[in-house]
């Protein structure tokens, strides 16, 4: 009887230990964790902090990040390259029902912080204040400006799909966009342009820790734009006040997407990023976080024409 009962009782353990949960359970307790994340590119300087943190509070784990357009990180997410992607926008339902029909699951991704795009002129432009239809007819090319134009690649951009998407409304840029091959490219061909504007994610011009960012940024200026939700005649530059109280026009949110269906690496990358240290980690980089209710008060906007 003795002999039946621990044959029993090994299949029991040998079915245990090649059970799914328990290959995912032995991923997890690999002390030297490893995981790849794509991230878009113009959310490089948060969340090279974010990363950095991560890391240095979690010594067992090493996050390999790459940055580049908003389209390869989603081709990464298709080609099983990456478990987790940090966009500006949220999966459509057809990206959903097209990874539930493939892998079985729909990835989880949700909004944890707001982010704004910057409009920048060079920092001796006598011209840096526009309403939204002087952006448009910029980007369009309709605009009688004589005004260099920069934007942030000539690919599928996060900064180049919000342009279309919300000043243009789906329609195409004019001709004369000078399309840099990154966000610094960007800041340094506004820098040497007289008269040029550009188009970049704010937190490569407003983070208040790097030294070399503030060294960059001297050399141009944030333009003011037309206020929503406010006066007539007011223009407002992006920051956490405008962004909160959606005054700011050009507004996007900075979202994750993590296809993981077990409490992986991914997950515990997802929370350190939802709970406090790493949205502090937006708030410092003066982005908006998103799920902790910092305290905000209303103020009024002094800056116009």
């Amino acid at each position: 009887m003795n002999k039946w009962n621990f044959l029993i009782a090994g299949f029991i353990f040998f079915a245990a230990c090649n059970s799914p949960a328990s290959k995912n359970e032995n991923k997890d307790s690999q002390k030297d964790s490893t995981i790849s994340i794509s991230i878009d590119e113009s959310f490089k300087p948060v969340m090279e902090e974010q990363v950095k943190v991560f890391q240095s509070s979690f010594p067992d784990t090493k996050v390999l990040a790459e940055y580049k357009p908003e389209a390869e990180c989603l081709k990464d997410l298709d080609k099983d390259s990456t478990k987790i992607i940090i966009i500006s926008r949220e999966l459509s339902k057809t990206e959903t029902s097209h990874f539930s029909s493939t892998i079985g699951y729909k990835p989880e991704f949700a909004k944890i912080a707001e982010d704004a795009v910057a409009v920048i002129v060079n920092a001796e432009s006598p011209d840096s204040t526009f309403t939204i239809e002087e952006l448009k007819a910029l980007l369009s090319g309709s605009s009688n400006k004589n005004m260099p134009i920069a934007i942030d690649g000539n690919t599928a951009t996060s900064t180049v799909r919000y342009l279309k998407d919300s000043l243009l409304n789906g329609g195409a840029f004019g001709k004369k966009i000078t399309g840099a091959k990154n966000s610094e490219e960007l800041i340094n061909y506004i820098a040497a342009t007289r008269g040029a504007i550009g188009f970049v994610g704010i937190s490569w011009i407003t983070n208040p820790q790097s030294n070399q960012q503030q060294e960059t940024v001297s050399r141009v200026k944030m333009a003011l734009i037309e206020c929503k939700n406010c006066d007539k005649d007011v223009f407002a530059r992006p920051s956490q006040q405008t962004i909160t109280f959606e005054q700011y026009p050009l507004v996007r949110g900075l979202y994750y997407v993590l296809k993981e269906n077990y409490a992986g690496l991914g997950s515990r990358l997802v929370q350190f990023l939802t709970t406090e240290r790493g949205q502090l980690i937006f708030r410092r980089a003066l982005l908006v976080p998103t799920k902790i209710n910092f305290d905000s008060r209303r103020t009024n906007i002094k800056e116009s024409k």
